[in-house]
């Protein structure tokens, strides 16, 4: 038997079991990937068929059907594109190989993980005191504003009586 050739060769859809099988799609057969293939169609078919229109309604004289007859397929192939690029995000899932960093020599620099995706800090955000106790009256002013809205939620601006 002769191997195929790496560079070429798409092995997503296949496991372990050899060549040929496809163990791997049955990924796509659960209610939510049934779900999506449905709509794929639903929403390939539907802009086709708005494309289809736009083109009838160009040749009976409406030009700016002409553009629209264009675009609706643009619409209906990016679908497609959006679909396949899923498919092939999950067939190539399961597949992840996690590489084993080589081991650290002595006196080197300790390895360090790699960036992902890390849990926000959260930061209490403290208002900053004046410089020798002097505050801005209009700033004053203002902040006795918000408290009285705060304070009375259901007033309107008009209603302050400062």
């Amino acid at each position: 038997m002769v191997a195929p050739n790496p560079a070429t060769y798409d092995t997503a859809s296949e496991t372990g079991r050899g060549p040929g099988t496809l163990d791997g799609m049955k990924r796509l057969w659960t209610p939510a990937w049934i779900v999506r293939h449905v709509a794929m169609v639903v929403l390939v078919m539907g802009f086709l068929g708005l494309g289809w229109w736009q083109v009838t309604r160009a040749a009976e004289g409406n030009s700016l059907s002409f553009g629209y007859a264009i675009e609706w397929p643009v619409f209906a192939g990016f679908v497609v594109f959006v679909w396949w690029r899923e498919v092939r995000h999950t067939l190539r899932g399961g597949r992840r190989q996690t590489a084993t960093p080589p081991p650290a020599a002595a006196g080197s620099e300790p390895a360090t993980e790699p960036l992902g995706v890390r849990r926000p800090v959260r930061v209490s955000r403290v208002p900053i005191a004046p410089v020798d106790g002097a505050q801005d009256g209009d700033l004053a002013e203002y902040n006795r504003y918000l408290s009285w809205l705060n304070a009375n939620p259901g007033a309107r601006p008009g209603d302050y009586p400062g």
